[in-house]
C-alpha cells in the first residue's frame, strides 16, 4: 500500500551511522513502474561513482563497470518502489551483485508481494497499518511539536477523531499534521474533521491528501498543482521550482513587500512543511513528492496540466483538450512529429517542459518539431529544449515568443544565440549551463531589462560579455563573467550590477587593460556573492599587473568559497588571508605564480584547503601560518596539495618552540605529485587520515 512508510523505513535504514561505517559502498535508486535494466543500472552506477559520466547505452558496458565497482567491496543498494514482475528482468539487472563481498546486502521496496517473491528477497517486511495510537503520536509530532496533548488538552478530543480517518497511514497523518501546525483553536481543528471533502468519492485519491490540499491557500494550490508536471520519483532543487512559478505569473512581484524569489522560498518550505514535499534520500538538497502525492497534484491539476509518459504511444496521437495549458513530457532518445505533432495544436499553451529522468542519456529533437513549436505556440511562458543535443542552433521564428519568460537551452550545443531573443522584454531566466559550445550571447542583450536569471556555467567557449552588459542591472545570478577584449564588456560593467548573489565566475581575467577598469567592478559591495571564481585563461607578460588587479577584486567580507586560478605576479595581494573573511570555508589557488603562499592559516573558519600547480613555490613556512597567529588554522578539516614540482621543504609551524596544537581539527591530508617534498610532515595529537 502506498503511504504506509516503506521509503520512509529504508531511509532510516540507509543514513543510520552503523550502516555508514558498515558499508564500503552505499546506493540508493528509484525504479518505479519502468522497469528498463540499462536505466537502471545505469541509476545504480552513476550513485556510486558520481564523478563519472556514463552516457553508454550498452548494457554489456554498463554492467562490467558496475560489477568493476563493486568488485570485493561489501555494499547496500536499496532499490525503492519497485513494480516489475518479471524474472528474466530481475535476472539480468543482479548480475554484476555477485562481484560484491560477502556480507552485501540489496534492501527492496514494493507494493506487491509477488515482486518481492521473484527477486528472492528473504525476509520479506510486510508493513502494516499503524494503530490509531502511533498515527496519534505523528499527528501532534507535527502539528503540535509534542508527543501528547498535555499542553493542548482542548484538542486532544477531536485529534483523535481526525486519526481514526487517517486509516493507519502515516502519510495521511503527516499531511494532517502539516495543515494543523501551529493552529491550537479547536474550531481549526473541529473544521478540518467535519468537512465534507472527507466524503467525496470521485477518484482514488486518499481522502486525508485531498482535505490537506483542500485547505492549502489560492497561491499555494496553484504552485503546488504545477509541479504535476514532474514525473514520479522526479527530484527537483529549490530554485528550479521557484523559476518556473516566476515564469508563469505564480509569484507576484511584489508580495506584501516580499521579492518573489523570497516567497517561492516561503511556498517551498511549506509545501514541505506539509509533507507534500520531502527532501530526497540521495541528495538533501533536492526534493521529490511521494508517489501519493504526485497522484494528488495530478488530480488537482485537472485539465490546465498535461504530463506525457513516455511509455503511453496511445496518448500521442490524441487531441488535446483546448483548454491545456502547461504541458510535460520524459524526453525520448529520439522525439519527432509522431510523437509532439499533436502538441502544437495547443495555440494556448504557455509551458513546453521537456523532463529529463537522467543527466547521462542522450536526448535528440526533430528539427521539423522545433519550428513547429516556435511557429504554432506564439503565447509560450516557458520554454525548454533541456538536454537536446542536437540544437546547434534555433529558427529564426524564435522571435515569434514576445510573451516568453524563462528560456533552457542548458546542455544542447547550441553556439550562437539569435539577436531576435533581444526582443523578450519579459525574459525572466535564459539558462545555459553546460553549453560547451556556446561561442557568442546576443549584442544587445543588455535590452533585456527584466531579466533576473542568466546561468552560463560550463560554457567554456564563450568569447566575451556582450558591450552593454552593466545594463542588466536587474540581475541576481550570473554563473560566468567573460571579460572582453575590444568589442566585449570590461569589468567595470559588473559596476551596476549591484543585486548579484550566489555564486559567479569571471573568466579571461588576462583581457583587463588597466587597474581602474577592475576596481570599478567594486566587488566588495556585493554583500551577496557567495562564491566568487577569479581565472586568468592565459599565461602574459604582465605578471605584477596581474597581481595589481587581483589586489582590487577584492570581494565582500561574507563570502565562502573563493577560487584563484592563474594568476601571475610573485605574491599574493594582502587580502588573501586576512582574517575579516570571518566566513570563508573553502579556498582554491590553482596554477599560480606566486614564489609563496598567503597567510591563509589567519582565516577563522577555513575548512578546506586546495593549493596546486604553484610550481614558483619551493618552501612553505610561517608566512603560509600567519606570523600573528598562535593556533594556525583552527577550522581546517581538509588540505590538499598536488603537482607542485618545485616544492621542497614544509617547515612545522613554531619550529624550535613548543606548540601545543597545530591544525586543531584536520582530518585529512593529501599530497599528489609533490615529487621533490622532503623532511617531516607537520604534526598534531589526534589522528588523521
Amino acid at each position: 500500500m502506498g503511504g504506509v512508510g516503506k521509503t520512509t523505513l529504508a531511509q532510516l535504514v540507509y543514513n543510520d551511522d552503523r550502516v555508514q561505517r558498515h558499508y564500503e559502498i552505499k546506493a540508493w535508486t528509484c525504479v518505479s513502474e519502468d522497469f528498463d535494466v540499462s536505466r537502471v543500472t545505469k541509476s545504480i552506477l552513476n550513485s556510486i561513482a558520481k564523478d563519472q559520466s556514463n552516457n553508454d547505452d550498452d548494457l554489456n558496458l554498463l554492467q562490467e563497470k558496475l560489477k568493476k565497482q563493486l568488485c570485493g567491496n561489501k555494499f547496500l543498494l536499496v532499490l525503492d518502489d519497485v513494480w516489475n514482475e518479471n524474472y528474466r528482468r530481475w535476472s539480468e539487472l543482479s548480475c554484476p551483485f555477485g562481484a560484491g563481498a560477502a556480507g552485501s546486502k540489496i534492501v527492496v521496496t514494493t507494493r506487491n508481494l509477488v515482486v518481492a517473491e521473484r527477486m528472492g528477497a528473504d525476509p520479506v517486511y510486510q508493513l502494516k497499518e499503524l494503530s490509531d495510537d502511533d498515527c496519534l503520536c505523528v499527528l501532534t509530532q507535527i502539528s503540535l511539536g509534542a508527543r501528547d496533548f498535555n499542553r493542548h488538552q482542548s484538542l486532544k478530543e477531536v485529534g483523535e477523531q481526525i486519526v481514526i480517518k487517517c486509516g493507519g497511514l502515516p502519510l495521511a497523518a503527516k499531511t494532517l499534521g502539516g495543515l494543523l501546525r501551529g493552529r491550537y483553536d479547536p474550531g481549526d481543528w473541529e473544521f478540518v474533521l467535519k468537512t465534507d471533502i472527507w466524503n467525496l468519492r470521485d477518484s482514488d485519491i486518499l481522502p486525508a491528501l485531498r482535505v490537506s490540499y483542500h485547505f492549502l491557500p489560492p497561491q499555494l494550490k496553484q504552485c503546488f498543482a504545477y509541479c504535476s508536471l514532474f514525473p514520479k520519483d522526479y527530484e527537483f532543487q529549490e530554485e528550479q521550482i521557484i523559476l518556473l512559478w516566476t515564469a508563469e505569473g505564480f509569484l507576484d512581484q511584489e508580495y506584501n513587500g516580499r521579492k518573489m524569489e523570497h516567497l517561492g522560498r516561503e511556498f517551498v518550505r511549506e509545501l514541505h512543511s506539509r509533507s507534500l514535499f520531502q527532501l530526497s534520500s540521495k541528495d538533501t538538497s533536492r526534493f521529490v513528492m511521494h508517489d501519493r502525492i504526485n497522484d494528488l497534484a495530478r488530480w488537482a491539476a485537472g485539465e490546465l496540466y498535461f504530463r506525457m509518459e513516455d511509455t503511453l504511444k496511445s496518448e500521442n496521437r490524441q487531441k488535446f483538450s483546448a483548454s491545456l495549458r502547461h504541458f510535460s513530457y520524459i524526453q525520448g532518445e529520439n522525439d519527432g512529429e509522431k510523437r509532439l505533432k499533436s502538441i502544437c495544436d495547443v495555440e494556448h499553451l504557455r509551458t513546453f517542459l521537456p523532463m529529463k529522468l537522467s543527466v547521462f542519456d542522450e536526448n535528440y529533437l526533430a528539427w521539423s518539431v522545433l519550428q513547429m513549436l516556435v511557429n504554432h505556440l506564439p503565447r509560450l511562458r516557458v520554454f525548454s529544449l533541456r538536454g537536446y543535443r542536437n540544437i546547434f542552433n534555433l529558427p529564426n521564428e524564435i522571435g515569434n515568443l514576445k510573451h516568453l519568460r524563462f528560456l533552457n537551452l542548458s546542455r544542447t550545443e547550441i553556439q550562437i544565440l539569435p539577436e531576435s531573443i533581444n526582443s523578450f522584454y519579459n525574459l525572466h531566466t535564459i539558462l545555459l549551463e553546460g553549453c560547451w559550445k556556446l561561442k557568442k550571447l546576443c549584442k544587445d542583450m543588455g535590452n533585456l531589462t527584466k531579466l533576473r536569471h542568466l546561468r552560463n556555467s560550463d560554457a567554456y567557449e564563450l568569447e566575451e560579455m556582450p558591450k552593454g552588459f552593466g545594463k542588466l542591472t536587474s540581475l541576481l545570478t550570473l554563473g560566468s563573467f567573460v571579460v572582453g577584449k575590444d568589442s566585449g564588456s570590461g569589468l567595470r560593467e559588473l559596476k551596476s550590477l549591484a543585486h548579484l548573489q550566489g555564486r559567479l565566475e569571471i573568466s579571461k581575467l588576462e583581457n583587463v587593460k588597466d587597474v581602474g577598469d577592475a576596481s570599478e567592478a567594486q566587488l566588495n559591495n556585493k554583500v551577496n556573492l557567495e562564491a566568487l571564481s577569479l581565472e586568468w585563461s592565459a599565461r602574459s607578460e604582465r605578471c605584477e599587473f596581474e597581481t595589481h588587479v587581483l589586489s582590487v577584486l577584492k570581494p565582500h567580507r561574507d563570502v565562502q568559497v573563493l577560487t584563484i586560478t592563474g594568476c601571475g605576479g610573485t605574491k599574493f595581494p594582502s587580502w588573501i588571508g586576512d582574517s575579516s573573511f570571518s566566513k570563508l570555508a573553502r579556498l582554491e589557488l590553482r596554477q599560480c605564480t606566486s614564489t609563496s603562499l598567503p597567510s591563509v592559516g589567519q582565516l577563522p573558519f577555513l575548512k578546506e584547503l586546495d593549493i596546486s600547480g604553484m610550481d614558483g613555490v619551493v618552501s612553505v613556512g610561517s608566512e603560509f601560518y600567519g606570523n600573528s597567529c598562535s593556533v594556525p588554522f583552527p577550522s581546517l578539516e581538509t588540505l590538499y596539495f598536488a603537482n607542485m614540482q618545485e616544492w621542497e621543504e614544509w617547515i612545522p609551524f613554531g619550529a624550535g618552540q613548543e606548540v601545543d596544537e597545530v591544525f586543531p581539527k584536520l582530518r585529512k591530508l593529501s599530497l599528489f605529485n609533490c615529487h621533490k617534498l622532503r623532511g617531516t610532515l607537520p604534526k598534531r595529537r589526534s589522528e588523521m587520515r
